[in-house]
């Protein structure tokens, strides 16, 4: 979505330069920060037994976990893939009908949790849903079960695809149309262009999107839990809760290995970004006869993924009861409490990586290279392990701040902090770093370049970070669920309580509010990365 910044040799990262000690030791203590609670996970795993590890992680339900885990994955990545690209082709570089309203539309569900979309996919076409029932008078007794690994696939696809399309998208918009024009010229058909020009170019775009369609579904918590299948995230939160606090650890630290091995396998598939310039042409493929089958699939997606959902929230608004628990009962505290702990979150992520985003765009080495790559770690790890390990630390070594606030913010930020670093990083290489110099010589500290310079003309990116950091902590379910205080409620923990306890009609009014205030950091998002929809 950003537009993509190409270095030259005068706003290279300076190899020469020592690095600033203050931003260095900033950086430091951020990287630092990160990597504690995986250490102290990794402490704690090797404080079992060797026998009792291997007798745990060779017993049949755990390879069962692994197989389903693995299974996932590989489906819902495929998925994702699968429709996320045609997507961004036919709203790129076709003359699809209403192409600028659909390529906003399919965009949209990336606001929706996936444990929201999978409740209400439950409670449309689960046994007695309502769809069945609409099926009972024409004598249909029984539909095909929605739980089970079809059923996740299924919703995982619909709520992470947007990734595979947006990063995707990018790289259309911005790839040199003549060299499709030369294929097409040299007789070649369509889908031989498509195969042999476009996609050698979109293929680190595509990837880069499926990584992160993969490291989501491998960390999602709630859409396995609904729907019945136990997978890494649900089994360790259910072993936390039954006080197997060994085989808890054990499957932590199983599951981020398997995430080492999906950021190598995405490195490896990436092969070597290309690059291209200069031609400007951009004519539209007309789709012919396939322009309405193409708007069918567009529809279908966008109805399955938006539509469905929302409508099943406002039909519960109807049948949420008035005679259920007092606990049950929404209270706008609720919201109020999940938009100040993500926007606390959203701050300190953002303060937090201006350090490190500055010293990987303004300097080389192997230092800043470590920085930023470290600060990558959190978004890799998923918010069960996550919350797991600080409640470990927490309990043991930082009573102070265990069970407040501090310590869940201190979560999100570490979980998210690679939105904030990306997004400033981006933004510090588009700034030419003469400007700051140049305030410098009119006797400027570098402070005060820095603050009355630079930091003016990284305010886009450093909101759009912000945003994107506010949004997916409004959205964080594990970590809030295992790391808040007690009787915090967020609008997260509120619909999740509702679904536990059977009343969807619960879950209605603090689902909607949800949607909407992710709604709004989403335009926050397109509207400070400069979302072009043409």
């Amino acid at each position: 979505m950003a537009t993509e910044h190409r270095q030259t040799e005068d706003d290279a990262p300076d190899e020469e330069s020592p690095l600033p000690l203050g931003l260095s030791v900033a950086a430091a203590a951020v990287a630092a920060a990160v990597v504690l609670p995986l250490l102290w996970l990794v402490r704690t795993g090797l404080a079992v037994g060797f026998e009792e590890a291997i007798a745990l992680l060779t017993r049949p339900t755990t390879l069962e976990v692994f197989v389903n885990s693995g299974l996932l994955v590989v489906l819902s990545t495929a998925a994702c893939v699968l429709i996320g690209v045609p997507l961004a082709y036919l709203t790129v570089r076709t003359d699809l009908p209403f192409r600028r309203f659909w390529t906003v539309a399919v965009s949209l569900p990336l606001v929706i949790p996936s444990y929201v979309g999978a409740f209400a996919f439950v409670s449309a076409f689960g046994p007695q849903g309502g769809f069945q029932r609409l099926l009972a008078p024409i004598g249909i007794e029984r539909i095909p079960e929605i739980y089970g690994l079809e059923g996740t696939v299924l919703i995982l696809t619909l709520y992470t695809y947007p990734y595979v399309y947006i990063t995707t998208r990018a790289s259309l918009k911005s790839m040199d149309t003549t060299l499709v024009d030369a294929a097409r010229t040299l007789e070649h058909d369509r889908w031989e262009t498509f195969r042999r020009v476009t996609l050698p170019q979109i293929r680190p775009a595509v990837a880069a999107g499926a990584l992160l369609s993969g490291l989501y579904v491998l960390a999602d918590f709630g859409t396995p839990s609904i729907m019945r299948y136990d997978v890494f995230t649900r089994v360790i939160y259910v072993e936390f809760g039954a006080f197997g606090r060994d085989t808890a650890t054990l499957l932590s630290l199983q599951l981020v290995a398997v995430t080492l091995v999906i950021l190598w396998l995405e490195s490896r598939i990436r092969g070597e970004e290309r690059t291209s310039a200069g031609g400007r042409s951009r004519a539209l493929v007309s789709l012919g006869r396939w322009r309405y089958p193409a708007l069918a699939f567009v529809v279908t997606i966008a109805t399955l993924a938006l539509a469905v959902p929302i409508l099943i929230l406002l039909s519960w608004l109807g049948t949420a009861s008035t005679s259920v628990n007092q606990s049950l009962a929404f209270q706008w505290s609720y919201a109020f409490n999940s938009v100040t702990v993500a926007a606390a979150a959203a701050a300190v992520a953002v303060v937090a990586g201006i350090p490190v985003a500055y010293l990987s765009a303004r300097h080389d080495g192997l230092l800043p290279t470590v920085f930023e790559r470290i600060s990558y770690v959190g978004y890799a790890v998923p918010g069960v392990v996550l919350g797991l390990a600080l409640v470990f630390f927490g309990s043991q070594y930082a009573t102070p701040i265990y069970q407040t606030l501090y310590l869940l913010v201190f979560a999100y930020v570490i979980r998210f902090l690679p939105q904030s670093v990306g997004s400033l990083r981006a933004s510090f290489l588009s700034v030419d770093p003469s400007l700051p110099e140049a305030a410098r010589t009119l006797g400027q500290t570098s402070v005060g370049a820095f603050r009355y310079v630079t930091l003016p003309l990284v305010a886009p990116g450093l909101f759009g970070g912000a945003a994107l950091v506010f949004l997916t902590t409004m959205k964080e379910l594990p970590a809030t669920l295992l790391l808040r205080p007690s009787g915090f409620t967020t609008l997260v923990t509120h619909i999740w309580t509702a679904y536990e306890s059977g009343y969807f009609g619960q879950a209605a009014v603090p689902a909607l509010v949800l949607l909407l205030v992710s709604g709004l950091s989403m335009l926050v998002i397109l509207t400070q990365e400069g979302y072009d929809v043409k």
